[in-house]
């Protein structure tokens, strides 16, 4: 499992931050299958219902990382969390476009734990990785394609420099079609305990390799220096 590290200035700001990551090895990615394709259009179409009726600040998840954004002072207004930016597009009636099926599951884990998630090509990962706050000068280009200040955001670094975070992934991390090793970093809901984090974790991973085959490892990592993995 690479080697994580929390950043412990972000203990006393959100003293129960923690991660969890899932580190996996020898998958295929590839087209999305139809049962995919279909549990995701579904759950789309459900949380579009939910939602007619509902706020957006009003999702358990969606609240609970907005709060966490302005812990940090990250205005959540301004920066979205991916998660919230998610649900906001099915609200309008976007339907989300299926991309290939590592980057659906990781959108369709997203909506259904309501928290930021980022996968990433594990070989264009550097060694040690660090969750903390950018600092001035940083950037990266993200899956957006746009240019991404990361100045006072939470962000997920190795020692190449900043590669993801709970708002938008780089471009230099994103994973293809042609990845065979992954990592997937879960920004989980500060208020979830530790149990319910490693039952969350392993249904993912369960989940992911079975539509991709391979193997993988897991961990999570709190900020006051607990970890755990298996």
């Amino acid at each position: 499992m690479i080697h994580t590290n929390i950043d412990p200035s972000l203990k006393a700001i959100v003293p129960n931050f923690k991660i969890g990551c899932i580190q996996y090895h020898h998958i295929e990615i590839q087209e999305s299958p139809q049962m995919l394709k279909g549990r995701l259009r579904f759950f789309q179409e459900t949380i579009q219902v939910e939602l007619a009726t509902k706020r957006i600040t009003d999702v358990a998840g969606i609240a609970d990382w907005r709060s966490t954004f302005k812990s940090l002072r990250i205005d959540p207004n301004r920066y979205r969390p991916s998660n919230e930016a998610l649900f906001r597009r099915i609200k309008k009636g976007s339907a989300l476009p299926f991309i290939h099926s590592a980057v659906d599951l990781n959108t369709f884990f997203s909506l259904q734990y309501e928290i930021p998630i980022g996968i990433y090509d594990l070989s264009t990962i550097d060694t040690d990785l660090t969750i903390r706050i950018g600092q001035s000068g940083e950037a990266y280009v993200g899956i957006n394609g746009r240019e991404n200040q990361l100045e006072g955001k939470l962000i997920s670094a190795d020692t190449i420099g900043p590669f993801g975070g709970p708002v938008v992934d780089s471009d230099r991390t994103k994973v293809t079609e042609h990845t065979t090793d992954a990592l997937h970093i879960f920004y989980l809901r500060p208020s979830m305990d530790m149990a319910e984090a490693k039952q969350l974790i392993e249904a993912a991973a369960k989940m992911f390799t079975h539509v991709h085959g391979g193997e993988s490892s897991h961990l999570i990592h709190h900020v006051d220096g607990t970890k755990e993995s298996w």
